[in-house]
């Protein structure tokens, strides 16, 4: 039994920093590249950012922690906005009796149908926030510039949901190979996720205004959702295409916070 002890402390040891804290996981200091000169307009160019240490969580936010909050807070906050879609026929949180509950069955799957003031009052309230641009893309393909969380093969159905039908997203872990270098898992299709930075061409620069965390601007999504073919589930993909009004919610835009 000595020789299996050790060999799993040797695997330990040779993982990436992962330093995860509950369900989050901790990314060093340092500089990536973000975006990328082969893809659409809006990735380019290629950059390097430098990032102080921060942690992020590991999986999406999920339909039964979002009614937990709305439970709290409602479905618009103190100020009258928004934060949730409830009216949508897509929701998957619903009132059933006095509480807000997940549909059954959609419990663990990404919270969606979120306005962007949603996600940022959710994290706010756990006492987190929304992940920058950056972060996000830093979190999702690490510091070798690769095309998608995993590597640069292919998207197939073991390692993320895409190209499903309308609303067929899919439980926030049921893709763990389709971890990021960091193990970051559902980076890649099922829910875009909102970040908090407002969409505006790159180079990325956090002091340029598009951190401002007032509701109004349209935001950047990231990651690709269930109905997003292939290769619109990189991880330096921007969602240009996609409709993301912030006020409102979407059948394919999730979160997920960071600290």
């Amino acid at each position: 039994m000595k020789w299996l002890r050790a060999a799993l402390a040797l695997a330990i040891a040779s993982m990436p920093a992962l330093a995860a804290s509950g369900y989050m996981v901790r990314v060093p200091a340092g500089a990536f590249t973000m975006g990328s000169d082969q893809g659409p307009a809006d990735e380019r160019p290629a950059h390097r950012v430098d990032l102080a240490a921060y942690s992020i969580d590991r999986f999406p936010v999920t339909n039964a922690q979002f009614a937990e909050f709305l439970n709290r807070a409602g479905t618009r906050n103190a100020a009258g906005v928004r934060l949730f879609d409830d009216d949508d026929p897509d929701a998957r949180v619903h009132r059933v009796g006095a509480n807000w509950t997940a549909d059954n069955g959609y419990e663990n799957h990404p919270a969606v149908e979120v306005t962007w003031t949603g996600a940022r009052d959710y994290c706010a309230w756990r006492g987190k926030r929304l992940p920058t641009e950056a972060e996000w893309e830093k979190a999702a393909r690490g510091t070798d510039g690769r095309r998608f969380p995993w590597g640069n093969s292919p998207p197939d159905r073991a390692r993320a949901q895409h190209s499903a039908r309308f609303n067929e997203t899919a439980p926030v872990d049921a893709f763990p190979g389709g971890a990021s270098p960091y193990g970051v898992l559902g980076m890649a299709g099922n829910a875009w996720e909102w970040v908090s930075s407002a969409y505006r061409p790159y180079p990325y620069d956090a002091r340029d205004g598009r951190e401002d965390a007032k509701a109004g601007p349209v935001r950047g999504t990231r990651g690709g959702g269930h109905d997003s073919p292939a290769g619109e589930i990189t991880a330096t993909q921007r969602g240009r295409t996609l409709s993301r009004n912030p006020a409102s919610g979407h059948h394919n835009i999730g979160f997920r916070c960071a600290s």
